[in-house]
């Protein structure tokens, strides 16, 4: 499966999503212009990964600020990565935050509550 590479801007992060290996990227800001532009070939390649996953997926999200639009579409891939999951393929979400930063702590805590996945809370040193 293709690997992707998005390098990341001051608006959009840094995404890697790799097929072969099982790896799912997300880092820095999200406040893209346009949430659905951007997000969306994240999703339709998940679309693809999810009909021949690998056995094990790993995602790593470690935004320091989203935008209201960039969480509906985090929540988006958090859903493909469900379907993935329910299928027996397992996925480990690991959700990285700083730690004085209660906001990104308690949107990891929100998106938990939602997606039948559990994640791995993991507090950065600044």
């Amino acid at each position: 499966m293709e690997t992707i590479i998005r390098e990341g801007s001051p608006k959009t992060p840094f995404v890697r999503l790799d097929g072969d290996n099982g790896v799912v990227e997300i880092k820095g800001r999200s406040i893209p212009e346009n949430s659905v532009d951007f997000y969306k070939p994240i999703i339709d390649w998940l679309e693809k990964f999810g009909g021949e996953p690998s056995d094990e997926t790993n995602v790593n999200i470690q935004l320091e600020y989203f935008n209201t639009s960039s969480s509906k579409c985090i929540l988006d891939i958090f859903k493909r990565l469900e379907l993935i999951h329910k299928k027996g393929n397992p996925v480990e979400i690991n959700w990285y935050y700083e730690e004085d930063d209660e906001d990104m702590f308690e949107a990891g805590e929100d998106y938990q509550s939602i997606i039948s996945i559990p994640f791995k809370m993991i507090e950065m040193e600044e």
